[in-house]
């Protein structure tokens, strides 16, 4: 059984032998697929020192999380666009739009959005979306940038039925992660009703630790915890789970 964590910012341990730990527990649980999303100039060579010590098993992205654009947002990306043609990237992200935190710079964040948009379309490579407290904003600009081109992953999904149809519609698989084994997220009520293979799995470590783990920092390995309770929801088997999503991976990375 193979299990993919779509999203996840392990790169952010940075002590050897934690991170050797961390990557270890993922290897005896199955998750031996992870894709790290980048957040902004700062975090490249922390993520860089992971993708060259598992080079197997990582596999980066590159983008300016909404919640790193700030008034230098123009001078963060004109650092970050030359390590696109450097290494092996296999999505823009995370990008997107965040209104949870600061809605004052929500020109900036649009701007930055669209930029990186631009990017992944010459590079015929998927976006993966942060959307907080948003949807309506990014969805405007995922419809004004529609074309055969446009097609990622929408980070955390945690929205209503009628969202996640237009965002399938749009061509875009949902990254399901620890919110799903919340009681009262609602997730959980209405997922059965999406086909599986509009779905991917993530973390997104260390952040939105799932049940049992709740309130405790998360890691990839917990991953098994998303997929025990997503394969509860539909039914079927946690291979069967892990089967699908890490094929949907495939067809969204290339790898």
């Amino acid at each position: 059984m193979v299990l993919t964590d779509t999203h996840t910012h392990l790169y952010y341990e940075t002590i050897d032998t934690k991170r050797q730990a961390l990557m270890q527990r993922c290897f005896d649980n199955g998750v031996t697929r992870l894709f790290l999303p980048n957040v902004d100039a700062a975090s490249i060579p922390l993520m860089a020192d992971l993708l060259d010590a598992y080079p197997d098993n990582c596999f980066a992205m590159l983008g300016l999380h909404p919640c790193s654009v700030k008034e230098d947002w123009e001078h963060q990306l004109m650092l970050m666009q030359p390590i696109l043609h450097q290494q092996k990237i296999y999505a823009i992200g995370e990008i997107g739009i965040d209104l949870y935190w600061d809605k004052t710079l929500v020109t900036e964040q649009t701007h930055a959005f669209k930029l990186q948009i631009k990017w992944a379309k010459q590079l015929k490579l998927p976006i993966v979306i942060h959307c907080r407290d948003a949807f309506d904003e990014v969805y405007e600009v995922l419809m004004q940038e529609q074309d055969e081109h446009l097609r990622g992953i929408f980070h955390c999904f945690s929205g209503t039925l009628e969202q996640a149809q237009k965002v399938i519609t749009l061509g875009f698989y949902l990254g399901i992660g620890g919110v799903v084994t919340y009681k009262n997220a609602g997730l959980d009520k209405f997922l059965p009703q999406i086909d599986l293979k509009h779905i991917v799995l993530e973390t997104d470590s260390p952040y939105l630790t799932p049940v049992p783990y709740r309130g405790k920092p998360n890691e990839s390995s917990y991953l098994t915890y998303i997929a025990q309770k997503v394969a509860e929801l539909y039914q079927i088997t946690v291979e069967e789970v892990a089967n699908t999503t890490t094929e949907n991976s495939k067809q969204i990375f290339g790898v």
